[in-house]
């Protein structure tokens, strides 16, 4: 059941300021934004060791992408089914089942021998991640009821997000220097063994109040579909149109029609029909893809650019990361008087053109290593409208739908964010492969940087702009 939040107001300045939360509410944010802080660190850490982990373990440069990628890939297939299963099942048991699987993903990528079992424990990982995250913004949001109160809570997870980002960036470049990569994967064992301890005492199980069968066909078909399109896009991106990619690309095309064919007619649908028609949930999720797809990119190019062309240690990368980090942590803490002054959905598509024209400086970059300042500067404002994106699609998507149905918005809401990872860094590292041709230097590698960023963030400005047209209309007679 959906709720008619086109006629609600933005919430005020001062009604945000009004009022307050209680304490047992302070505590469950505190917990859960630990666990968001947790999760932004560690891919930071890693996306900053990647270098050195395809080094160590024989990765090509060509197959370095796919140590993200299969997260991503894991991710965006399975977190709708494990959100809405949480719905059902409890949200907070799904997330401390996934936080378990997370600890043993980790511990088999530190001790990871060969891509094969490095790339086993990223599919492990990401299917830890489709359960947690679905079902920590669930149990957030569902404690947070009240709309000023829901918009400060997840400003604040952008803000502890953004944080674990920054301080990632930086304790992967120190464990990798000082100790090893491996310790990417080792620093999430103690924290996942305290949030399995903390979360049964401090935070309430939430469900939905009617519990339904789980639609069995519809996890199925959204989750083979996913998977089949996503790694069709993503061969196709790496090798080429061959005959696998375009199976596995009309595979995922049909799995998905059905899909939606049979949730028309499905009484307790994973997905009913009716949410996937709302233009809100729908032009919503669709920027995500570009928000997240575009900003991942633009970070594992950056990793690239400073230890490939400018030959700098990861240390460094981490530290020119720091840039996006910093803006992100602004863009949390602002946010939320934003969208007190202008309509998410107005928010939503300035800011992603906003993202995507401060990564276009990058696109005049040099092998200069003067230049690193001002790829520091370009990305600190780049993560400011970047935040402010991820905010306003956040408060847009989880407005949308009622209370029993929040695991199911955060679940879409997350997934959208994995495929946009799962397929922008696939389809732009194509554009940046393409570009170097058989060259293998950095002057190449530079020209392939230039290319990928042009088009990254042509990409990004024109889906702000139209999705500002789209969701603007719709402003002009009310706000979220």
């Amino acid at each position: 059941m959906t709720t008619d939040t086109a006629a609600a107001p933005a919430p005020s300045a001062s009604a945000s300021a009004s009022v307050r939360m209680t304490g047992r509410q302070l505590t469950v944010l505190v917990v859960l934004l630990a666990s968001q802080f947790m999760m932004a660190a560690d891919f930071s850490i890693l996306n900053v060791t990647l270098p050195r982990v395809g080094v160590d373990l024989g990765f090509t440069a060509g197959n370095l992408q796919w140590i993200t990628t299969m997260f991503a890939l894991c991710a965006a297939g399975c977190t709708l089914v494990l959100g809405r299963v949480g719905d059902y099942l409890g949200r907070r048991r799904i997330f401390i089942a996934g936080t378990v699987l997370l600890t043993v993903a980790s511990l088999i990528g530190g001790i990871a021998t060969s891509p094969a079992l490095l790339l086993a424990a990223r599919a492990l990982q990401g299917l830890a991640t489709a359960a947690i995250t679905p079902a920590a913004m669930a149990l957030l949001t569902t404690a947070f009821t009240e709309p000023a109160l829901r918009t400060k809570a997840l400003g604040l997870n952008g803000v502890m997000m953004s944080s674990g980002f920054t301080v990632g960036s930086i304790l992967g470049g120190v464990l990798t220097e000082l100790l090893s990569w491996r310790w990417a994967f080792f620093i999430n064992i103690p924290v996942a063994v305290a949030a399995v301890v903390v979360v049964p005492i401090v935070v309430r199980e939430s469900r939905a109040e009617s519990r339904d069968r789980i639609d069995l066909p519809g996890a199925l078909l959204i989750t083979s579909g996913l998977f089949s399109g996503i790694y069709g896009i993503t061969r196709a991106a790496e090798d080429g149109p061959d005959a696998l990619a375009i199976a596995t690309l009309v595979a995922g095309a049909v799995l998905l029609a059905v899909f939606w064919v049979v949730e028309g007619r499905t009484e307790d649908a994973l997905v009913p029909v009716r949410v996937l028609r709302l233009p809100d949930i729908a032009l919503s999720n669709l920027g995500a893809l570009f928000i997240f797809g575009g900003e991942t990119a633009m970070i594992f190019f950056t990793g690239l650019y400073v230890q490939n062309v400018l030959d700098r240690s990861s240390l460094i990368a981490g530290l020119v990361l720091l840039g996006v980090g910093a803006g992100q942590i602004l863009g949390g803490t602002i946010g939320p008087k934003v969208v007190a002054k202008v309509s998410p959905r107005v928010l939503l598509g300035t800011a992603l053109a906003g993202q995507g024209l401060f990564m276009l400086p990058m696109a005049w970059m040099t092998d200069d290593s003067a230049w690193l300042l001002p790829v520091v500067v370009a990305q600190f404002a780049n993560g400011v409208f970047s935040m402010l994106a991820m905010l306003s699609f956040m408060v847009i998507a989880t407005s949308a739908v009622d209370s029993s149905m929040q695991g199911m918005a955060t679940g879409m809401a997350t997934q959208a964010q994995q495929v946009g990872v799962a397929v922008g860094i696939p389809l732009l590292s194509a554009v940046f492969a393409a570009s170097i041709g058989d060259g293998g230097g950095a002057a190449d590698e530079l020209s392939g940087l230039h290319l990928a960023l042009s088009v990254d963030a042509g990409l990004l400005v024109v889906a702000g702009v139209l999705l500002c047209a789209a969701l603007g209309r719709r402003s002009s007679s009310a706000a979220l």
